[in-house]
């Protein structure tokens, strides 16, 4: 009888990532805060609305091509009311570079009629009424309430998935999970900022396809069993 090949579960439970302690964790973080004290978001924007609609655009498209496009769209309209005036139509022109264009359009004109309707023109800053607006979702959402109002959210994309996951952060199967176990195990005193460390990490450093494990900071207490190999290759 032929011997099978082991089976993607067996193999993921003979190499199983360990999970990074409480005070690897706080290393990992210290060393991000002492790198960049004062991580900011690469998407440009003035306001907490800029922001809003910046972060809009931003699903599925990148932060280069999003602030390529407000340079233009933000001096002729960055306000609830100068939005819902252009309209629909009056915006694709300048978000027409951004993939999903025509949804994305509908979708910030919506929420600027929305805010405009019931928050007298000023973006709310609690979840509930942020996910209620038109386009936005949780991630959306907490990237405004960090970022915009201070507030310790996680906002989990792929970058944060990915890294989260490798390092054994915080694993989880999906983004709610992973969301929970940061909130959960990031130490309250780096909270506020561990959203941009993360995401920073995973977009130069801890890259998808070809992760610079020697140029890493913390490859030292990265639980990722791969990483060896790469930082004697870099």
């Amino acid at each position: 009888m032929s011997r099978k090949t082991p089976s993607k579960t067996v193999r993921s439970r003979k190499t199983k990532l360990a999970h990074m302690s409480p005070a690897q964790i706080e290393e990992t973080f210290r060393r991000w805060q002492e790198l960049e004290p004062e991580p900011k978001t690469e998407l440009e924007y003035q306001s907490a609305f800029e922001l809003l609609v910046a972060v809009t655009l931003s699903a599925q498209a990148t932060d280069v091509g999003v602030n390529k496009a407000t340079r233009k769209l933000f001096p002729i309209a960055n306000t609830p009311a100068a939005i819902a005036a252009l309209s629909v139509e009056g915006l694709k022109p300048y978000i027409a570079t951004i993939g999903l264009y025509n949804t994305k359009a509908a979708n910030v004109v919506a929420l600027s009629q929305q805010i405009l309707d019931l928050h007298g023109g000023e973006v709310p800053a609690n979840r509930e009424a942020l996910e209620a607006l038109p386009g936005v979702g949780r991630k959306t959402a907490n990237v405004v309430l960090n970022t915009a109002f201070g507030q310790p959210t996680m906002a989990v994309d792929t970058h944060i998935f990915r890294v989260s996951n490798r390092m054994g952060l915080a694993p989880g199967k999906n983004v709610r999970q992973v969301e929970d176990a940061l909130l959960a195990r990031v130490p309250a005193p780096y909270l506020r900022h561990a959203h941009h460390w993360l995401i920073l990490h995973g977009r130069y450093v801890c890259k998808a396809r070809k992760p610079e494990c020697g140029q890493c900071i913390v490859h030292d207490l990265c639980q990722w069993p791969e990483k060896q190999a790469l930082i004697i290759a870099g």
